[in-house]
């Protein structure tokens, strides 16, 4: 039991991954605080290809990127933060297209 509890305690170093998103947040943010406040616009993409996403999430927004059954990608930016969201209504429709094709 003891050991389970040091296991739960002990702090190792952060992961790689959290490190990497740590740095792009602080990217995005940065990228953004150094735009006149009048041309901020909270969302684009840093590091080249990595999108944020930082405005109020939307019920339109949410729609577009988490059910967008006739979305061309699986992937799609995040509805908050950095980074991609699985579509999953483009998933649904491609494995509804694939059984109903067996």
């Amino acid at each position: 039991m003891e050991s389970v509890k040091k296991r739960k305690n002990r702090q190792g170093p952060p992961s790689l991954f959290k490190l990497v998103m740590f740095a792009l947040v602080v990217a995005a943010v940065t990228k953004e605080l150094q735009k006149d406040a009048e041309d901020r616009e909270w969302h684009g993409t840093v590091a080249g290809f990595v999108p944020y996403e930082f405005r109020f999430p939307t019920i339109e927004r949410i729609k577009e990127r988490v059910w967008d059954p006739d979305g061309d990608h699986f992937l799609s930016p995040h509805v908050f933060g950095v980074g991609w969201t699985v579509n999953v209504g483009r998933v649904v429709a491609v494995v509804r297209e694939k059984l109903a094709d067996s």
